[in-house]
């Protein structure tokens, strides 16, 4: 993958500060957008590539990646002098992404019995359940990272057609697999969790298998498409995947 030149600035600002006595921040300050997210993965393989020993992890989000470190191996001021010449460095001269990014179908059931708020965003959207349907499953969405529990995808290119507020009072718990919509975001809840969003769906996938060799459905940087099924098929699929 070759990272993008054009529609992104030429000056890049970002700060490096401590997070707690064994992380770091790289926070930029440009809005989060596909090709900020792929600056990011890219500089978490150039700082793994060329960053010193002793680091133990690199998280990337939205608009910030950061860096967990062993604290006895390091001088902080020094460690973030360091950080800062890498990003500088890589800035200045972005290396390809390794990875090549994969498209993951989703199925979705939309029907109402999995989607216990579609007639709540129908009329705060002005549009028929079919009418959100086809716009949720109309274009790919973007992975820009992972996080809140294990496996659930940060989903960028919502429609702003089906932008809507989060519930006023959270339910005390969702579904495995229930797919939701909050604010300009939409995604998966992987586990049963308790949860804000306007519920619409849901799908028989499991997105996270902690004993699999790859435990996550997708990575960042990969795109997600949803299609819709039915019923019958959601039951068939989840006989397929316990």
């Amino acid at each position: 993958m070759t990272l993008p030149e054009k529609d992104f600035p030429k000056k890049l600002d970002f700060n490096v500060s401590m997070n707690g006595d064994s992380a770091l921040d790289i926070r930029f300050s440009a809005k989060p957008s596909a090709n900020l997210s792929r600056y990011i993965i890219g500089l978490r393989q150039y700082i793994l590539k060329h960053g010193p020993n002793g680091l133990t992890d690199l998280i990337p989000s939205y608009q910030c990646l950061t860096i967990i470190f062993v604290p006895t191996l390091f001088d902080n001021e020094s460690l973030s002098q360091e950080v800062h010449r890498l990003t500088r460095s890589f800035l200045e001269n972005p290396e390809k992404i390794k990875r090549k990014p994969r498209t993951i179908r989703i199925p979705v059931c939309y029907e109402s019995t999995f989607a216990p708020d579609m007639t709540v965003l129908s009329k705060y959207t002005d549009l028929s359940p079919e009418e959100i349907i086809q716009l949720h499953t109309a274009s790919p969405y973007l992975v820009h990272m992972l996080g809140f529990s294990p496996g659930f995808l940060y989903l960028g290119g919502l429609d702003p057609r089906l932008h809507c507020p989060r519930k006023d009072k959270p339910r005390a718990s969702i579904p495995a697999g229930a797919v939701g919509i909050g604010g300009s975001q939409t995604g998966i809840y992987p586990q049963a969790t308790p949860g804000g969003w306007q519920i619409i769906g849901q799908t028989p996938l499991q997105l996270f298998q902690p004993y699999s060799e790859s435990p996550f459905i997708a990575a960042p940087l990969d795109t997600v498409e949803f299609f819709p099924i039915n019923k019958l098929e959601f039951a068939i699929i989840s006989q397929h995947h316990d």
